[in-house]
Parts: C-alpha cells; structure tokens; sequence
C-alpha cells in the first residue's frame, strides 16, 4: 500500500490542478467578456457618429421637404390673396344709375339746347349721377355704358343727343309724323376719365313728352375700371 502521506500529497496537488484551472478558465471568460466589451465599445465610437448623422440629415430631409410643401401651399395662397384684391380694387367703385324725367305733359321746345334733369330716381348707386342738374359724373377712369329714350307727339321733332364734356356722342331722332305718340332709344359704351360729365340735351326747337308711365330715361353703370 501506498503511504499514506503521498497519498494526501498526490490528492491536494490534483485539487490544486483543478482549482487553478477552474482559475484559470474564470480569468480566460473575464479577458474574453472585457475584450468583448471593449471591441463593443470601440465599434460603437466608430459606427455612432455615422448613424448620428445619417439621422440627422435624414431629419432634415424630411423638415426640408415639409418647408417646401408649405411654402408652395402659402405661395398658392398669396396668389389666390393677390388676385381677390386686385378685383376688390376693381370693383371697389359701385357705379349705377337709373332715372325718368319726371315730369307730365309737353316739355319744350326751347330756343336753345337744355340738359334735361331726370329727378325721379330709381338707383343711384356711388352717387354719381345728380338728379339736380341731370349730370353723370365719372368718380374713376373706366369703361361705362349709357342709354337713354325719348317719347313725343310727332306732330314737332324729337331730337335728344348724348353728351360727353360738352361733344355729342350719339342722338335719338324723330321726324314730325303727324300727330301720334313715338318712341325712340340709343345706347352707347364710353371710355370716361374721372371726372368726365355725361348728360343728355334736347335740342332746340324739339320736344318730349312724359307721363306717370315714365316714357324718357337715362341709365347708365360702370362697366369695369381702367
């Protein structure tokens, strides 16, 4: 047999063995998960940065894009803005008229020509028109459009002109038919200045006649601005 003193020495080397290679074993798993670590850590300085700003532009794309898509939708706005006020300025002038002569019976005819004053009133719209004097006067430079009629006894002539500052534009005419009611009307569109007057004139020498039907107007309305 063998002594029993090797035996003990023989027994506590090999746990010493195994001790120092479960030891060993440990340091070698540590050493690994450290390495391992630090090659985490190292890829993370390198690959961080490059994901950082592959975000970040990606984030502007996206802020770059929204921007854009707004600012076209405010740049549709303000033309859509631009175009109503530029009609609110064309249409800021509301200009109509619209009136009869008024009086009942025979008026004229005269030795000299006479503005006829239409006093009775139907629209009156931006006051251009004065139904004290029977004179348009044009509150912007514009295109406007103008009629008026006559009635009369044919037994005289009826003779009635549209005028602009003093020059006649166009006239409503009727010849002595014998003795009977006639009617007649002219129209007109005219490029006026601010400022421009409009009238009508009877003639010398002619004649209207008017009643409750209302048989002689002046009408007139701005058309668009200029």
């Amino acid at each position: 047999m063998m002594p029993r003193n090797i035996l003990y020495s023989l027994l506590l080397l090999l746990f010493s063995c195994d001790c120092i290679a479960e030891v060993q074993q440990e340091a070698d798993e540590v050493r690994a998960e450290g390495t391992e670590h630090l090659n985490v850590k190292k890829r993370r300085a390198v690959s961080t940065p490059g994901e950082f700003q592959t975000h970040i532009l990606t984030g502007i794309q996206s802020e770059l894009a929204e921007l854009k898509s707004t600012v076209s939708s405010l740049k549709t706005k303000l033309q859509v803005t631009e175009e109503q006020l530029k009609q609110l300025r064309r249409n800021e002038y509301k200009v109509a008229f619209g009136a009869t002569l008024g009086s009942t019976g025979n008026f004229g005819p005269f030795n000299s020509p006479v503005t006829l004053v239409y006093n009775n009133v139907y629209v009156n719209e931006g006051r251009a028109y004065n139904p004290n004097t029977g004179i348009f006067t044009a509150p912007v430079k514009g295109a406007y459009f103008f009629s008026f009629s006559g009635h009369n006894r044919s037994s005289k002539v009826l003779n009635l002109g549209l005028f602009k500052n003093g020059e006649q534009m166009v006239i409503v005419f009727n010849h002595p038919l014998g003795d009977r009611y006639e009617s007649t009307a002219n129209s007109v569109s005219l490029t006026l200045e601010k400022g421009d007057h409009v009238y009508v004139r009877l003639r010398e020498t002619s004649w209207v006649f008017d009643n409750y039907s209302h048989h002689n107007s002046f009408v007139g309305h701005l058309l668009f601005r200029l």
